[in-house]
């Protein structure tokens, strides 16, 4: 039976580490629901999957699995099941044998083994494989297996811990979608780390952005995309990343060096110091006739889209890299001076956190 899992203010600082390699993590991941974990390296997602699992013991706070406080559980007492990065399969089993290791050790009856593999086998299209060694499958069939092995325990919680990263990009973007069909499928609880925001955003129900240990936004994929938190979610979540241009504030909005972005009264009375971040998304960074002059130094024609990299000369003489996509426009040569204007903007302060409406 699936549950809900949540981080009750719990922080991990390794012996001799100077800063938590997670901090204060309060999070409730839903019964049944995908939630993905993502940030840069060293961010503190895997930290947190591991001691989800029981692998990392925490330095405060608690975790618990449904009503259950597993805080000092041991791994192997928690019911939940691990897909890693590296398949980790033993080579002289057959694919049935490797799904069915784990029942053996727990000593399920040897029928119901057999359903359960039969079950999963059919699931994730391995029926045909069964009785082959991991050489002889390709290295999706290999993750399939390793994802079998985790469904025929029937556990309260899957965790995976960025297990595509070894496929090439073809093979992750098709295993991605029987991944999250599955998930659906299946109604397990899910806790998915990755370090890819595309990957992030196509699987998840919901997406915990973390930075430096630390949780920034978590939220559905469209108001992580539509509403960030602060500048850093802002540019993590969207490829290419958000434009961020520094700016002084003026009676007529931010100035970008003698063209000025309106903004709202509301929105300039929080910025304190009168300096803020003007945050721009590529599609919403239009080429005119009138705006803030862009020096052109790449042109990627995509087909249907066409983005134009350039730099910007902020007011504090700063170069800034800006970056507009078009649809099937016209592209401008590399080395010209066009004229850029933002169609939609979000406000920073200097700090980073998003300055919103009243």
């Amino acid at each position: 039976m699936t549950k809900q899992v949540r981080f009750d203010d719990v922080s991990l600082v390794y012996p001799g580490g100077q800063s938590p390699a997670v901090a204060h993590l309060d999070l409730t991941i839903a019964e049944g629901e995908f939630l993905v974990l993502v940030g840069p390296s060293g961010c503190g997602k895997s930290t947190s999957l591991r001691m989800l699992a029981g692998l990392e013991p925490i330095s405060s706070g608690k975790i618990y699995i449904g009503d259950r406080d597993v805080t000092n559980v041991p791994a192997k007492d928690r019911d939940i099941a691990m897909v890693f990065q590296n398949y980790a399969l033993y080579p002289h089993m057959s694919v049935a044998e490797n799904m069915a290791f784990a029942l053996k050790i727990q000593k399920v009856s040897k029928d119901e083994i057999n359903r359960r593999v039969k079950e999963a086998a059919a699931l994730l299209d391995l029926t045909d494989y069964l009785e082959r060694k991991p050489k002889a499958l390709s290295g999706g069939q290999r993750q399939r297996v390793a994802m079998g092995r985790a469904i025929v325990r029937e556990p309260e919680v899957f965790l995976m811990d960025e297990p595509l990263s070894n496929l090439d990009a073809k093979l992750r973007v098709q295993t991605r979608t029987q991944i999250a069909a599955l998930q659906r499928r299946l109604g397990t609880t899910t806790v998915y780390v990755t370090h890819d925001q595309v990957e992030a955003m196509t699987m998840g129900d919901r997406v915990a952005v973390l930075k430096g240990g630390i949780l920034q936004q978590c939220a559905s994929p469209r108001e992580l995309y539509d509403d960030p938190a602060n500048a850093f979610v802002g540019t993590f979540i969207g490829s290419p990343s958000m434009n961020i241009i520094p700016g002084p504030l003026t009676e007529h909005g931010v100035n970008l060096n003698g063209f000025a972005v309106p903004v709202e009264r509301s929105v300039m009375d929080k910025a304190a110091s009168g300096q803020v971040l003007l945050g721009v998304r590529p599609e919403d960074l239009e080429i005119a006739t009138e705006g803030a002059e862009m020096t052109v130094t790449l042109v990627e024609e995509l087909g249907a889209d066409t983005y134009v990299y350039g730099t910007f000369k902020a007011v504090d003489g700063s170069n800034v890299d800006l970056v507009a996509r078009g649809q099937g426009m016209l592209a401008p040569k590399i080395g010209t001076v066009v004229r850029v204007r933002p169609t939609r903007t979000y406000i920073f302060d200097t700090e980073g956190a998003q300055l919103r409406l009243s």
